[in-house]
């Protein structure tokens, strides 16, 4: 599409000078997708890894949850997980889980103990609510949270809205994916990662599975018409609540950003020339992202361990200026 050529010359170059093995690029606005375009030999319908783009689609269902009266923001993660936090002298709550700030020490991504007894076993680094600390374990406990209160598995509970949108590549257990060029040296057990069943990063997804719940958000924001979400949920997951706290490792302090539950918002960020985006990346180059106040959504997959010289901020510049 004439409008966003801009941004797609950025994925083709990238691709074209190797920083990214492929990709796969989509961009939609409330109506539905708009563009969307692969390059280096995948197929646009190609399922790719999320990684974290995963801890989105969780706590979108969490909130559900919360819109139903299930679940408050408040409910402590000791209410789901018997034991939790019996040497600690603060309560870790669902919304520190959803905010990075629940100060459970992080193991490995694929670390090979399950992760209901990662959960239990790992100490405290920080007080709850005092700092935000990246983490994929505290979405074991939102995810032990829900279906708590629900009696769902978290999974199934996600799949229930994603087919609701027509959202229905979402899953644990694809028949086919795009492979992650270059895991076999980067230090990742990729195969224990995706039989962990991560709630935190283990989704596998197409583009336009997530471009179908961009458009559902922002059909949502732009026009209040309830989807996924109501008005009140995206709300409230869109909602900072870290901007006093110190940030720690491995946060780079450039990226400007705070969390809402669970979205990313990039709100201070200075490579930026719009702040009003949420979403979340994952840990081999994907991206979404969705802008209300320009009423667009992007999507980038991609699937490299180790990606110098890409700096997504210019394709987030890009899509926003919409040239």
């Amino acid at each position: 599409m004439s409008r966003y050529s801009a941004a797609f010359a950025w994925a083709r170059r990238h691709v074209d000078d190797g920083r990214l093995p492929h990709a796969v690029l989509g961009i939609a606005n409330a109506d539905g997708t708009i563009a969307l375009e692969s390059f280096g030999g995948v197929a646009a319908d190609a399922t790719y890894p999320l990684f974290s783009i995963t801890k989105v689609l969780t706590g979108i269902t969490a909130a559900r949850a919360i819109e139903r009266g299930l679940l408050t923001p408040n409910t402590p993660l000791s209410d789901a997980v018997p034991g939790f936090g019996s040497g600690r002298d603060d309560v870790v709550r669902l919304w520190h889980l959803g905010s990075h700030s629940s100060g459970i020490s992080e193991p490995p991504l694929d670390t090979a103990v399950p992760l209901a007894q990662e959960l239990l076993a790992r100490g405290r680094d920080f007080r709850a609510g005092t700092a935000s600390r990246y983490s994929t374990l505290g979405y074991t406990g939102i995810a032990a949270l829900y279906e708590h209160a629900t009696g769902q598995a978290w999974d199934a509970g996600l799949a229930e809205w994603a087919a609701s949108i027509g959202a229905t590549g979402i899953t644990l257990d694809p028949a086919d994916y795009v492979p992650v060029d270059g895991i076999d040296g980067s230090g990742l057990d990729f195969a224990q990662l995706v039989a962990n069943r991560d709630p935190g990063a283990g989704l596998f997804a197409r583009a336009d599975d997530l471009l179908r719940l961009g458009s559902d958000l922002l059909r949502t924001a732009a026009r209040g018409t309830p989807g996924v979400l109501t008005p009140a949920g995206l709300e409230f997951m869109r909602r900072p609540v870290t901007g006093g706290m110190a940030r720690l490792e491995p946060y780079p302090a450039e990226r400007g950003q705070d969390w809402g539950f669970t979205f990313n918002l990039r709100n201070r960020g200075p490579g930026l020339i719009s702040t009003d985006g949420f979403g979340h990346g994952g840990w081999a180059g994907t991206e979404f992202v969705v802008h209300p106040d320009h009423g667009v959504a992007w999507v980038l997959l991609t699937a490299k361990a180790g990606r110098t010289g890409v700096d997504t901020d210019e394709l987030d510049n890009a899509v926003v200026a919409g040239l």
